[in-house]
């Protein structure tokens, strides 16, 4: 009895709770996996995000917002009977014109010149808050100048073309817009409608900004209406 008491002691001695070398393992392993699997769930919801900001922050895409506000701010302070659509040769500038005898017509050119009101009303004499015998008193003309589209701001008289050619004295140059992909239509990017020949004051522009790196498009196409007319 006494011998079989011992043995049953060692065997209780070796007989303590623990883990197995091959349970460690695989208990290792299943770890690695789950943390291997949260890791590639971590880095394709930061790629995810980082593309989405990529698109959302793209040069090219803030430029489209800043040249479309731009251009409709303008065009919406604008005298109705102050703006020109000219076509471009070279450096020349000459006032785009209706092709056909159509009564109602869609004229195109390469820029746009907008006259606008810019001088300060006085608020103190009611007779004198704005001289409605100018049609403007400065100008905002917008084109394009390699693959960039600019706008030049300048006082009017005398306007942003003189004998054809594009004054360069007392204006400010902005660039709205890199990588300007223009077309090989002769169409050109800014368009009105003409009704006689006559502009009915609704300035459109369209042109596609593309990012060389990435070969990413985005496309600018809106329009702003003049309504204001002064003299009348």
């Amino acid at each position: 009895m006494k011998m079989n008491y011992n043995k049953e002691n060692n065997m209780n001695k070796y007989k303590r709770p623990g883990f197995t070398l091959v349970e460690m393992i695989v208990a290792m392993v299943i770890n690695m996996i789950v943390i291997l699997g949260v890791g590639v769930l971590l880095i394709g919801g930061n790629r995810s995000w980082q593309k989405c900001y990529n698109t959302a922050n793209h040069q090219i895409k803030q430029d489209a917002i800043a040249a479309t506000l731009e251009f409709g701010n303008v065009g919406r302070k604008s005298n109705r009977l102050s703006y020109t659509i000219y076509k471009r040769e070279g450096d020349t500038y000459f006032k785009a014109l209706p092709r056909t005898g159509n009564p109602e017509e869609i004229v195109s050119g390469d820029a746009v010149e907008f006259g606008y009101w810019d001088s300060g009303l006085d608020s103190s004499d009611s007779q004198n808050l704005m001289d409605t015998t100018k049609i403007a008193t400065a100008y905002a003309f917008f084109y394009i100048d390699g693959k960039k589209l600019k706008v030049d701001k300048g006082p009017y008289p005398p306007g942003a073309i003189t004998n054809g050619r594009r004054n360069t004295a007392g204006i400010t140059t902005t660039i709205l817009a890199d990588n300007v992909l223009l077309s090989d239509s002769d169409d050109g990017v800014f368009s009105h409608t003409t009704v006689n020949g006559v502009g009915q004051g609704s300035v459109r522009i369209n042109i596609t900004l593309k990012n060389i790196e990435d070969n990413e498009s985005v496309q600018i196409m809106t329009a702003t209406y003049l309504r204001n007319i002064w003299p009348r």
